[in-house]
Parts: C-alpha cells; sequence; structure tokens
C-alpha cells in the first residue's frame, strides 16, 4: 500500500465539495475546483502539513479518527466512507481464493433453482467485476441484444447495442463504474479488475472520465428503462441482494409493476405469444 490511492481519491473529493457546501464564503477567482487543501484541514481539525502529505501518499498511515474526520469534512457517504477506510488500510484484505480455483465465480446450484423459479422477474448473479455468472431465462433474453452480456462492464463502454438497450445509458454506466470502483478498493490486488480498468481506460474515454472521479457506490436498488428489440420498451425495479455463502457474489433481481405494460413485456421476452 502506497498512500497514493487514498490521496487520489480525496483529491477528487476535495474537488466536488464547493464552499457553500461547508458553510464557508464564497470566493471568486479561485485556480482549484472545490476546496482548498487548507480548507479541508481546517474542516477536519488536522495541520495542512498533515493532509498535504496524506494527499501527496507521503503519509500512508492515518487513524481511523482522522479517516472519520476527513469523512466528514468531505461530506462522504457510507459507501465512500468504507471506501476511505480500506484505501487507509484499516480494513482487512478480502481472502484470496483457493488457489488453482476462482471459487467467487463458481454459483450455488441451490441459488440457480431458486432464479429459474423466478418467471415474472430477471435474476443474475454477478461477481465483484460485474461479469454475470448466471441468468435465468428471463434475463438471458433481456440482454440478448449485447454481444457478450457475460462482460457487462465491457460490453456497456464497447458494445454499441448498449447504448441502445439502456435508455438512461449515462446514469446506467456511472452507477457501473462507482460499483467496480468500490470493489477496486475491496480487492486491490485482484489482477482482473486492475486488467479491466487499465482496457477501458484506454478503450473509453467515457470510462476513464467515470474512473478519475473517484465516486464509489452498491449497486443497490435502482429503476432501469430498457428499449428492447423485440418487445419494445419496459421499466423494471432492481434490487441487489449479497450472497452470503460465496462473498463477492451479488444476486440482482428487476421486477415489474404488476398490471402495466411493463409486466407484459417482461413476459413476452421468453412467451413471445
Amino acid at each position: 500500500m502506497t498512500g497514493y490511492e487514498l490521496g487520489e481519491f480525496l483529491r477528487a473529493r476535495r474537488s466536488v465539495v464547493t464552499p457553500a457546501d461547508v458553510g464557508f464564503p464564497g470566493a471568486g477567482g479561485r485556480r482549484v475546483a472545490g476546496l482548498r487543501r487548507e480548507e479541508v484541514a481546517v474542516l477536519a481539525g488536522v495541520s495542512a502539513d498533515y493532509y498535504a502529505r496524506l494527499e501527496q501518499g507521503r503519509e500512508t498511515k492515518p487513524s481511523g479518527q482522522v479517516v472519520d474526520a476527513l469523512a466528514r469534512a468531505l461530506r462522504l457517504d457510507a459507501d465512500a466512507r468504507w471506501h476511505a477506510y480500506r484505501l487507509a488500510g484499516l480494513l482487512p484484505k478480502s481472502a484470496p481464493a483457493a488457489q488453482g480455483a476462482d471459487t467467487s465465480d463458481q454459483v450455488d446450484p441451490a441459488l440457480l433453482r431458486l432464479m429459474d423459479s423466478f418467471p415474472a422477474a430477471v435474476a443474475y448473479v454477478v461477481n465483484r467485476r460485474l461479469d454475470v455468472l448466471a441468468a435465468n431465462a428471463p434475463a438471458m433474453a433481456l440482454l440478448s441484444p449485447l454481444a457478450d452480456p457475460r462482460h457487462m462492464v465491457r460490453s456497456l463502454f464497447l458494445d454499441p447495442a448498449a447504448r441502445t438497450l439502456f435508455a438512461d445509458w449515462p446514469t446506467v454506466a456511472r452507477d457501473t463504474v462507482h460499483a467496480l470502483r468500490l470493489a477496486a478498493g475491496r480487492d486491490r490486488d485482484d489482477p482482473a479488475i486492475s486488467a479491466l480498468v487499465a482496457e477501458l481506460s484506454t478503450a473509453s474515454p467515457e470510462f476513464a472520465a467515470l474512473w478519475r472521479d473517484h465516486k464509489v457506490s452498491r449497486l443497490g436498488t435502482k429503476v432501469k428503462v430498457f428499449h428492447h428489440p423485440d418487445v419494445g420498451t419496459l421499466r423494471l425495479t432492481y434490487q441487489t441482494f449479497d450472497i452470503q455463502s460465496a462473498p463477492g457474489q451479488s444476486l440482482l433481481v428487476g421486477t415489474a409493476e404488476p398490471g402495466t405494460a411493463d409486466a407484459t413485456a417482461l413476459a413476452r421476452l421468453t412467451d413471445p405469444v
């Protein structure tokens, strides 16, 4: 752990907090976006020199008390605060997978059976890289316009079909990158995440810009609107569930409001008659 990741995170978050956000009088002619280092230091109750060393990666072991103070100063939400703790080395790294097997990509057969029992919902399992590990029939039909639905993040930014399928593509792209960065903070030594970020940072300027903002969030509850070539427009509400028996896996379930055109469209995905 070099401290540079934490420093980059602090700089990025500082740049989006305005003086008005923290009760400081506005000042014209600022040469930097957001707060100055000295202002963050005052808000967090640390010296300006100490805070500068944190941003520069020269101070790598802040205490939990300091991270809490910085989180308050920078108006971090719960996910971003957790991410700051992880970058500061104050949370344990994820346990490595068993040698010779990527256990995070093995889906419990009982979970597969449960997913198949959801005929009126799309359901799929993803890992921390947001790869789709398994999907029920409605989910496979919903994602079928994508050339490679298994590698969701890569498809989202590199497959033109994704920009048609996801009606609000910018929001889906933003939420996806924020979730991926949260995963990267948890698994900083995962070469697959590092390779994916490196590839997309080069291939997609939009991904690179989102990655640089250092925002993090969980997938949580989302509403997504799809433009599907076979059934038209449908609106689904997604819930995300952590799978306790397989750390790193999440179950996403998308449902439509009963009795609506969305529910009819969802049913037609697997029963077009």
